[in-house]
């Protein structure tokens, strides 16, 4: 099953527990969002970031933790990303984690795309649920 929708994101720094060398600069950031579409969630992680001394460098690890519905099963699931960014485009990778989903959503499995256009987020949403 392939969905789509945006999304709202909030994100607030965190006391750091590293420090940089070179201009390179260690964040930490708690995540809120909330999904809306066939995905009507609200979520709740961690984001561990760098940014570089190089314009539009950047990489981050999270971990978000999803709960609300999706396609009308409620439940929850966890998603972990993985995301470099340069100058000549980004990859990231959201997956569910495997054994996650909780309630209506055990056994959820898949991935998930973010895409920004005019300061809004959306997601594509690839998933099974067996």
């Amino acid at each position: 099953m392939i969905i789509s929708g945006k999304f709202d994101v909030t994100l607030n720094p965190l006391d750091t527990y590293a420090t940089s060398q070179n201009s390179i600069k260690l964040g930490r950031m708690a995540i809120d969002k909330t999904f809306y579409g066939e995905l009507s969630a609200k979520s709740t992680g961690e984001m561990l970031n760098t940014r570089l001394p190089v314009e539009g460098s950047a990489g981050y690890v999270a971990v978000e933790f999803v709960t609300g519905k999706l396609n009308g099963k409620d439940g929850s699931f966890v998603l972990q990303h993985y995301g470099t960014m340069s100058k000549d485009g980004q990859n990231l990778i959201l997956e569910v984690v495997p054994d996650s989903g909780i309630g209506e959503l055990q056994g959820l499995s898949g991935s998930m795309s973010i895409q920004i256009e005019n300061g809004q987020h959306f997601y594509t949403f690839e998933y099974e649920l067996n």
